[in-house]
């Protein structure tokens, strides 16, 4: 299965992921991307596309647990705050951290920002994501109009980088 074919089963280029990502391909990546569309109800697909890219790569543990957080929160905060109709999600395993990245279709009144008011129901999720990460940014998209949102994990890969490993949908 390909992450970026849509219902037609045509791959999806009109939007948000660059045209140099192509998970598509029949080699192994180090970079994955995917886009789903901006509703809260597609959160859960982009939990699960991520956890079946890190398993691919083998990372485990509280990496996996920590980014699985990560894209949770990012993806809600691109679809919640942001009224474009496709979000796009890029992990890109380096050989010391997994970097994450959220893409929206921008319209969103403010930059993202940490909300540190204890009183508040809702906006701790970026909060969260930089007491979880390493590093953590945001700036506009250059790929038209948008916000790009990332969050670096440190890591020690299980297997050496650049190992090949069978992709998720192969027999091991």
């Amino acid at each position: 299965m390909c992450a970026l074919r849509g219902e037609s089963g045509r791959v999806n280029r009109d939007a948000l992921t660059p045209r140099h990502l192509n998970p598509c391909l029949g080699t192994p990546h180090h970079r994955y991307g995917f886009e789903l569309p901006a509703r809260v109800e597609f959160v859960s697909s982009a939990r699960k596309l991520a956890r079946r890219r890190l398993h691919h790569w083998g990372i485990g543990g509280d990496v996996h647990d920590t980014a699985m957080l990560v894209v949770s929160e990012l993806v809600t905060n691109a679809v919640v705050h942001t009224d474009g109709h496709l979000v796009a999600c890029e992990l890109l395993n380096g050989i010391e951290r997994l970097r994450i990245t959220v893409h929206d279709q921008g319209s969103a009144p403010t930059d993202p920002h940490v909300c540190r008011a204890i009183d508040e129901e809702r906006g701790r999720g970026l909060l969260l994501v930089e007491s979880l990460s390493s590093a953590w940014g945001s700036h506009a998209s250059h790929l038209g109009p948008g916000r790009i949102v990332w969050a670096e994990l440190p890591h020690q890969d299980e297997l050496p980088y650049g190992t090949r490993v069978p992709y998720w949908s192969e027999s091991p």
